[in-house]
């Protein structure tokens, strides 16, 4: 393909997402670039701050093509931060060494309108991306979906038992529903700049679904989704989306059905059959290689590899994990995964 520019059908995660079935699955894994790799720790202690490294185009773009370099995935995800339209939303927003703290939300009526300009560096950086990418390679921008992003504001921060932000939506329903509406109306305008900068396709994260019951999933998962994908669909046609809805278990169904994404990206915990005999038929898919296998290395990754191929490779899919790559992970053992896929085609 010297000297000619990559089209949509040329990139194969592009073709996945389209639904085609792939000679060799397209792969890339959630949170490749990170911890593990020593010349992104070199590029955080240059940042000096988390929030910094996001917002500085060329340090944000240097992460994200720093896996790419090493490895060849077929696709580079922008390295962002699901909490930046909580800052947007104008919370407090920092990162500590046990993870992320957020000024907790108890009002929707403490919520600003979104300044999306405080987000024009990662417009940015995603330009700078593109313009280091192979011609091959595809670009994925993303977003927290709406309920996992109103969890990180109203607990300020991780949880285990989510029991101020379920409490809130139980108690005062409408309450809630404008602060997942601002949350809407917020990530729509981020997934929007990106796109416009030049990403291809859009994942949206929701990390913490599977804490919910069924009827809730309904009303603050699905709902939700399904109306921010519907304005990207209108705005941006030709965008796919994958949904991520982690720990949704037999709601995958559902979340594939009801929601318009174009491709499901499916956790650890979901039964292969499951995914191959009520899930492909209906849609793409993306996962889900335990992370644990691959800081493991040889041969229970390797078996674990083969299995999954084995089981979803037959139809429309992506290889990547089960959620994201573990920073004590060594970069020799996603350097056999590679290899691994490189020998993959059927």
């Amino acid at each position: 393909m010297a000297g000619k520019t990559a089209t949509r059908s040329d990139k194969p995660l592009l073709r996945a997402l389209a639904g085609e079935t792939l000679e060799r699955p397209p792969w890339w894994l959630m949170r490749q670039a990170g911890r593990y790799l020593p010349e992104y720790r070199a590029l955080r202690e240059k940042a000096g701050d988390f929030i910094t490294l996001c917002l500085t185009p060329e340090l944000a773009a240097e992460a994200t093509l720093q896996p790419i370099r090493r490895f060849g995935m077929d696709a580079a995800i922008l390295f962002s931060d699901i909490l930046l339209v909580p800052r947007a939303l104008g919370r407090r927003v920092s990162f500590e060494n046990d993870g992320p703290r957020l000024e907790p939300l108890s009002s929707s009526g403490d919520l600003r309108p979104a300044d999306l300009d405080m987000l024009a560096p990662v417009g940015a950086a995603v330009r700078r991306v593109r313009a280091g990418l192979p011609e091959a390679t595809a670009l994925i921008g993303f977003a927290g979906a709406p309920w996992t992003v109103a969890t990180y504001m109203v607990e300020g921060g991780s949880s285990r038992d989510f029991h101020r932000v379920k409490t809130w939506a139980y108690r005062e329903p409408r309450g809630f529903e404008e602060l997942i509406e601002g949350i809407c109306d917020a990530t729509f305008g981020f997934l929007s700049l990106q796109i416009e900068a030049g990403v291809e396709a859009v994942q949206l994260f929701d990390s913490w679904a599977g804490v919910l019951s069924a009827a809730a999933f309904e009303h603050w998962v699905i709902e939700p989704t399904s109306r921010l994908v519907a304005r990207l669909k209108d705005r941006f046609p030709q965008v796919p989306v994958i949904g991520f809805p982690r720990g949704a278990g037999l709601m995958y169904e559902r979340y594939a059905a009801a929601t318009g994404v174009d491709a499901v990206g499916i956790d650890t915990a979901v039964p292969l059959r499951f995914a191959r005999e009520c899930l492909q038929p209906r849609i793409p898919l993306q996962g889900n290689l335990d992370p644990v296998l691959l800081r493991v290395g040889g041969e229970a990754m390797t078996s674990a590899f083969a299995e999954l191929l084995e089981a979803l490779g037959a139809g429309p899919y992506i290889f990547n994990l089960g959620h994201g790559v573990l920073p004590d992970t060594p970069p020799e053992h996603v350097a056999e995964l590679a290899r691994l896929l490189t020998g993959a085609a059927r």
